[in-house]
């Protein structure tokens, strides 16, 4: 049994607790005192001080793990799947490994997006500058051109980009679970052009520039003299400063700042952005959506923005455990009827497969997906 320092260093303050609690009356003041000091403990601070490192590596290598030919991540020398508990008690260090291996697996799938799927990386805005903030969507080479059938794919909320359905099925079950890839590739089979949508991609981060306070003696008509020591006991008070915030906080991350990207800072924002410069442009006659979860709330609200031209370019849209609500989005009369017709949601239900689900909502039909739909 591991005992963390910050089990050691409370330890005394509980044994003070539960020997106050076995008193009598008088010793209620004592007992509120020490809630009082326990309510101003820090324990996600305090716990930091046990940690490892944030430091992670920036390969799949370079965690020892690989795809095997099943598409499924193991470790390179035990051959086992992915353990999150790498270090016992340290939920934290071990969150912040799993989702640093999840960044390499998101460039990892990009990757298979261009290389196995030969799909393109289209830069968006399409008029961006050099220097503003950018994000990107795959497009087969045939998506603009294809007179008959699109598809486009849709995935959910959360850390998932393009090409990913979920990224804990790519870590714990296979590529084939977690990915877009089997769908892309039947498409591109059966002749559809392809769009990839990447909907969470809003925006990108940067380190909060340092603001310069200046000192009241910089702008003072102060003697020389008692200026230098003023900044001497400024430099002095913020060293310590710095050393008790290291001491506190071993484990400090950059504060970061988000810069959103222009007409694409929301999954819905998204969505129609692509649609109006992509789909809507796209010569097929018949265009077909699959989206997954908080897509399908994505697609609605195109549809409602774009309702005329959707529904004369839309054949029909699979949802999957959509959680769209046309009250809520306050679609209309005629968009619930268009969806009742060209929609269908599978959901997860332990019924067999396209059995009809009762719906609360009058929209589009909720059929059985057999199983979880988790993605």
């Amino acid at each position: 049994m591991s005992i963390s320092l910050s089990s050691l260093i409370l330890l005394p303050v509980w044994i003070s607790m539960a020997q106050i609690q076995q008193g009598g009356p008088d010793e209620k003041e004592k007992t509120t005192a020490l809630k009082d000091l326990l309510s101003r403990i820090d324990l996600d601070e305090l716990m930091k001080k046990d940690e490892p490192p944030l430091d992670f590596p920036d390969t799949l290598e370079g965690f020892e793990y690989a795809f095997n030919e099943k598409g499924q991540l193991r470790h390179i020398k035990t051959g086992e799947p992915f353990v999150f508990n790498y270090q016992e008690d340290l939920h934290r260090w071990n969150q912040k490994r799993y989702e640093a291996l999840g960044e390499i697996i998101t460039k990892y799938v990009y990757e298979l997006l261009e290389k196995d799927c030969n799909l393109k990386k289209i830069s968006i805005p399409v008029d961006a500058t050099e220097s503003e903030p950018k994000s990107f969507i795959f497009m087969s080479e045939d998506a603009l051109t294809n007179p008959q059938k699109l598809m486009v794919l849709i995935h959910g909320s959360g850390v998932v980009r393009a090409g990913q359905w979920a990224r804990r099925l790519i870590i714990n079950e296979d590529l084939d679970s977690g990915t877009q890839i089997p769908f892309i590739k039947r498409a591109m089979d059966e002749g559809y052009g392809v769009i990839v949508l990447n909907p969470n991609e809003n925006y990108i981060e940067v380190e909060k520039p340092k603001i310069h306070v200046q000192s009241s003696s910089e702008s003072s008509d102060e003697p020389a003299e008692k200026r230098e020591r003023k900044d001497k006991v400024s430099k002095e008070t913020k060293k310590r400063r710095d050393f008790y915030e290291k001491y506190r906080n071993p484990q400090r991350e950059k504060e970061m700042m988000q810069l959103y990207i222009r007409e694409n800072g929301s999954p819905e924002e998204h969505a129609v952005y692509v649609w109006d410069h992509f789909i809507a442009q796209s010569a097929a006659e018949n265009v077909f959506f699959v989206a997954h979860s908080y897509g399908g709330l994505a697609f609605v609200e195109l549809m409602i923005q774009r309702e005329a031209d959707v529904k004369s370019k839309v054949t029909a849209v699979a949802l999957t455990d959509s959680v769209h609500n046309v009250w809520h989005q306050e679609a209309g009369k005629t968009i619930r009827e268009w969806m009742r017709e060209n929609c269908c949601n599978w959901v997860s239900s332990s019924e067999p497969l396209d059995t009809s689900v009762e719906s609360m909502l009058p929209d589009c039909p909720r059929v059985s997906a057999a199983c979880s739909t988790e993605m």
